[in-house]
């Protein structure tokens, strides 16, 4: 049976049944906007998120003044008027057909030189809010609207107007959070050059199953793109304990446990509507360089902790820095990648966990002295206790055809004494043969005794330092492929080959 849901004044009585409906209705929406200047994804999606951040909040806000209203407890709202949803942007709304009626051009006069400023200062306010700024840097990347027309622009506002919690039957069709990431998508499909701010979701969803975050804890991503690990971390706190989530744990799971980085301005933006869509209402996300250090906005992330219980994590692979940044960290590379794993190990708090997407070359290098002794801290300083090798085409359809490999290390007195493998490196992925849950049931069966399989097995700590901490997965249980003919049939079937060569020559001559 479907929950009672509150009804708005925006309400319009439309509702989406089905998951294909709902995609389609979002597709459409994204038709309008392409039609309209906004050509790729890479020019709608930031489009879309703002306005349908705006809309949502709008919602939102408004069942939270009612719900405050019946317990006798005043609300105050994030915006004032005319600059809420419902007061320039719904069609009934009063600033709307008050801009209508007026001159041409007065609905994107309005826009740009009263609501995006109204906008973007709000986070300068006195005592503003988390909310407010988590407005203002929504907002922050926008200074014009990208969709060309009015008349183009006030459909899109028709259509998103459409979308609201009474529109959707969630009996029957994901939450409005896993369309947005159907959107992100598309930002990340090869081609769009987004891949790098996109981790497939099967693999999001596999680490944070696997590295287990309980509410309570502090969850941490260094470079969160566009927030997948985190929204997705939400989703599986919150699910872990269904109905005897208490008042006090939702507050903390909405207010207090999800941190990040982000220095992208195209995508910080985006990661902070994605996690407010999903029910963070306070993502505490740093907009700058994690890797120097120089910050564009900290506003959202004061009072963040040093260290954190759980990192989730999928650093950029081949990626060069400076001196700048090098001068951070103990061992001097310009390697992106060691790097960021630097500075996870800095980041884990005693008795944290961590899941981490690591290249391939970051196992195997053992020529440069930075990548021996971050392992060799990895090794020495924390209990890496399983990787798992992932196929080579995982990342493929995000334009990144690097072999990738996931690391699950703790924090704890107990350091590494051997590694447990697990190895998928053999499963030829497609884009017609997509990477899916299913490859990992056998990991998950084995997982709780380490045991060994056709494609499991351990390797102590004594045999990685006598390697010089090569990490790389070197299944000893895989097929060689090679030619087990012996010597002799290889020479019959020559001499064979030879007399129907020397038979064809023959017929060519006569």
């Amino acid at each position: 049976m479907a929950r009672q849901k509150k009804t708005n004044g925006n309400d319009n009585g439309k509702t989406l049944t089905t998951q294909q409906g709902m995609n389609q209705y979002v597709k459409n929406i994204c038709d309008i906007m392409r039609r309209s200047n906004c050509a790729g994804a890479l020019q709608y999606v930031p489009e879309l998120t703002w306005i349908l951040f705006l809309r949502i909040l709008d919602e939102r806000e408004h069942i939270e003044a009612e719900e405050a209203e019946a317990v006798g407890i005043d609300f105050i709202t994030s915006l004032s008027k005319p600059f809420r949803w419902q007061d320039w942007a719904a069609p009934e709304g009063e600033k709307r057909k008050e801009l209508q009626e007026g001159a041409l051009g007065a609905f994107f006069g309005f826009i740009h030189g009263e609501l995006l400023p109204y906008l973007k200062k709000l986070k300068d306010l006195p005592n503003a809010t988390p909310r407010q700024k988590v407005i203002s840097e929504v907002l922050s990347g926008v200074d014009r609207v990208r969709i060309d027309t009015e008349r183009n622009m006030l459909e899109v506002l028709d259509r998103v107007n459409e979308i609201t919690v009474n529109a959707i039957d969630d009996t029957h069709i994901f939450a409005l959070s896993q369309i947005y990431e159907g959107l992100l998508l598309k930002m990340g499909e090869k081609g769009n050059d987004g891949g790098q701010f996109f981790t497939p979701r099967e693999i999001i969803r596999t680490l944070v199953k696997i590295v287990n975050p309980k509410i309570g804890e502090t969850v941490y991503d260094p470079c969160c793109g566009t927030g997948g690990f985190l929204a997705q971390a939400y989703e599986y706190m919150r699910s872990s304990v269904a109905d005897d989530l208490t008042p006090d744990q939702l507050e903390a799971l909405k207010q207090h446990t999800f941190f990040g980085r982000e220095k992208e301005n195209l995508i910080y933006p985006i990661a902070l509507a994605n996690l407010v869509l999903h029910g963070i209402d306070h993502p505490h996300l740093w907009h700058g360089n994690t890797l120097t250090g120089s910050e564009q906005y900290g506003g959202l992330y004061e009072n963040a902790p040093g260290q954190f219980n759980v990192i989730l994590t999928n650093p950029p692979f081949g990626g060069k820095e400076g001196a700048d940044a090098q001068t951070n960290f103990n061992y001097k590379t310009s390697a992106t990648q060691v790097l960021f794993l630097q500075h996870v190990l800095d980041s884990l708090k005693p008795g944290g966990r961590c899941g981490i997407v690591v290249d391939e070359g970051v196992l195997f290098r053992t020529n440069e002295q930075a990548f021996v002794q971050t392992k060799r801290k990895l090794i020495e300083e924390f209990n890496l206790w399983c990787i798992i090798s992932l196929p080579g085409g995982v990342f493929t359809t995000a334009g990144a055809g690097v072999k990738t490999n996931l690391l699950f290390f703790n924090k704890e007195e107990k350091t590494t004494e051997k590694i447990w493998y697990y190895d998928l490196s053999h499963i030829k992925v497609t884009k017609k043969n997509p990477f899916v849950k299913e490859y990992f049931d056998e990991f998950f069966k084995l997982m709780p005794e380490r045991a060994d399989s056709e494609y499991s097995w351990s390797v102590s700590r004594e045999e990685i330092e006598k390697k010089n901490f090569d990490l790389k997965a070197v299944n000893p249980n895989a097929k060689t492929g090679g030619d087990s003919r012996t010597p002799e049939e290889l020479l019959d079937i020559i001499e064979q080959k030879g007399r129907e060569i020397s038979e064809l020559l023959a017929l060519l001559r006569k």
